[in-house]
C-alpha cells in the first residue's frame, strides 16, 4: 500500500509526506471535500483570500509538484464509477478514485483500461497529470486514455472539457500536474476486459539492446530490466490471450512478491548501502538466479507489481530510436565513475500522444528509469545521468526527479507557448502554484 500521511483529520494544520517520504510539508490547512459542490466552494474561497492551493493525489511523485504550504485539497471523497456506457466504452470516475479500486470496478463491468503502468496505488487525476505510463510500442499512456476532464478552476467554476469548442484545454488538462485547477472527475476510454500472458525471460543484454525495436514491435506490452555492473536483462513480455487465467498461487506471490523481492530485496538494499564496494559482484551474482516464468490473468493483475521498498527515481522520455544507444551510456557511465547504484535499471516504450507539455509528446518515445533506495545518496549520481538524458533532447517524467527549469524545458516542448497560453486562461493569477510549478513552468 502506497503511504501517504495527513496527520490529523481536522481542517486545520497537519502533516503531510509522500510515498517515498522525500517530500514533507504542514499546510495551514487540509481539506477534504465531500462532494463536487464543496470542492467549488473551497477552492473559490481560498483563491479569495489569496492562498495557493495544491492537490496531493496519493502521493505517489517524487518531485514536489503536490507540495502546498497554504491549502491542501484531499479529494479522496470524490471517488467512484460516477456512470458509465458498455456501447462506448466511456466510464466516468471520481479524480481521487485509486486506481486498483478503479480496475476492480471496470473488471465488474466487464471493461478495462488498454493500458496500465505498473503501480496501482495513484489517483487516477494524479496518474494523468504526471503523464503516468505503462509500455507498449502502440498501447496509450494513462492521459491519452481520457476523453474528459471536469475541472475545478480557481473562480470555482467547473469546465467540462471534452475536447470540443477549444481542444486545447482538453489537451492542456491531460497533464498538468495540478497547475490548472483541481480534477474533480475524469472520463475515460475503456476497451473490453482482457486476459495477458505474462513472460519474464532472461536474456543477455547485449541481444536485447541489438533487437529491442524488433521486441518492442512483436509484442503488445515489452520493457527491460537490468541492473548495474550485469549483462543480463530480465525481459517482460506481456501479450492478449484467449486462454483462460493461470495465475500465480497466492502462496507463490506471497513468497515471491512480498518475501523475496520486497522484504528481502529491501534488506539487501540497505546492507549494500553501507559496503558499496560489493555492489558490483552482488549483482552479477544475483542475474545467476534469473529464472523464466509466465502466468495469464485479467491485464490490471499482470500490469501491476507489489511494491514496499521506497526509493527515489528519474525517468526521462526520449527519441524511441535513442533508447538502445542511451541505456548502454547511461550503463557504462554507472561503471566508470563506481556509481553505488543497487537497484535495477528499467526500459520501456510509449507511442506519442496529443497532450501540449506531455513528455511524449508528438514523439514515440523509449523510457529509462534509474532508481535508488530511498536510505541511500542519489543526486549527485542522477545529476550525472541527466546529462546523457538532457543530450537526446530528453523530457522528464513530471512525477519523478529531474533537475530542469522553464528555460531547459520550453525549447524541448513544441507546444510549450500554447501550454502558457491555457495557463494564464484558466489560472491567471496562479492559485495552483508552489516552488515546483514555478520553477518549472515560470512565473
Amino acid at each position: 500500500m502506497i503511504a501517504v500521511a495527513f496527520t490529523r483529520k481536522n481542517r486545520k494544520g497537519g502533516s503531510w509526506v509522500n510515498w517515498a517520504g522525500n517530500q514533507r510539508c504542514v499546510p495551514q490547512e487540509i481539506l477534504r471535500p465531500n462532494g463536487r459542490p464543496e470542492l467549488q466552494e473551497q477552492v473559490a474561497a481560498a483563491t479569495a483570500a489569496g492562498r495557493k492551493v495544491a492537490v496531493p493525489g496519493s502521493g505517489h511523485s517524487f518531485t514536489s509538484a503536490a507540495v502546498g504550504e497554504e491549502v491542501m485539497i484531499d479529494v479522496s471523497q470524490l471517488s467512484g464509477v460516477i456512470e458509465s456506457d458498455l456501447a462506448t466504452g466511456l466510464v466516468k470516475v471520481g479524480g481521487g478514485t485509486v486506481l486498483a479500486d478503479l480496475n476492480r470496478e471496470l473488471d465488474r463491468l466487464g471493461l478495462a483500461m488498454e493500458n496500465l503502468g505498473d503501480i496501482d496505488s495513484q489517483t487516477i487525476a494524479g496518474a494523468i497529470s504526471t503523464g503516468t505510463h505503462g509500455t507498449g510500442a502502440a498501447s496509450p499512456n494513462l492521459p491519452a486514455q481520457v476523453a474528459a476532464i471536469d475541472l475545478v478552476t480557481a473562480d470555482g467554476e467547473l469546465h467540462e472539457l471534452d475536447g470540443s469548442g477549444d481542444p486545447d484545454l482538453l489537451r492542456a488538462a491531460r497533464i498538468a500536474f495540478g497547475s490548472l485547477g483541481v480534477i474533480s472527475a475524469v472520463t475515460l476510454q475503456t476497451v473490453p476486459a482482457f486476459n495477458l500472458h505474462r513472460a519474464d525471460i532472461p536474456v543477455p543484454l547485449d541481444e536485447v539492446l541489438a533487437d529491442f525495436h524488433d521486441l518492442a514491435a512483436a509484442n503488445d506490452h515489452f520493457e527491460f530490466f537490468v541492473f548495474p555492473y550485469t549483462r543480463t536483462a530480465l525481459t517482460l513480455r506481456r501479450n492478449r490471450t484467449d486462454r483462460p487465467p493461470a495465475p500465480r498461487s497466492g502462496f507463490d506471490r506471497f513468497l515471491g512478491d512480498v518475501v523475496i523481492e520486497n522484504g528481502l530485496g529491501d534488506l539487501a538494499l540497505r546492507a549494500l548501502g553501507r559496503v558499496p564496494t560489493v555492489i558490483p559482484r552482488v549483482a552479477r551474482f544475483s542475474t545467476r538466479f534469473m529464472s523464466q516464468s509466465e502466468q495469464i490473468d485479467v491485464s490490471h493483475r499482470c500490469f501491476a507489481n507489489y511494491r514496499t521498498i521506497r526509493f527515489n527515481e528519474m525517468e526521462y522520455a526520449l527519441p524511441r530510436e535513442a533508447g538502445p544507444e542511451a541505456l548502454a551510456r547511461v550503463l557504462d557511465l554507472i561503471r566508470e565513475e563506481k556509481m553505488p547504484l543497487a537497484m535495477p535499471i528499467e526500459c520501456r516504450v510509449v507511442p506519442a500522444d496529443d497532450s501540449l507539455i506531455g513528455p511524449v509528446s508528438g514523439r514515440d518515445s523509449t523510457y529509462i528509469a534509474v532508481h535508488q533506495h530511498a536510505t541511500l545518496e542519489w543526486q549527485p549520481y542522477f545529476r550525472e545521468i541527466e546529462r546523457i538524458f538532457d543530450s537526446y533532447g530528453g523530457r522528464p517524467h513530471w512525477g519523478k526527479h529531474h533537475f530542469q527549469t522553464s528555460e531547459t524545458l520550453a525549447p524541448r516542448y513544441p507546444e510549450w507557448d500554447r501550454f502558457a497560453g491555457v495557463r494564464d486562461r484558466l489560472d491567471p493569477n496562479r492559485t495552483f502554484t508552489n516552488r515546483y510549478v514555478e520553477a518549472v513552468l515560470g512565473d
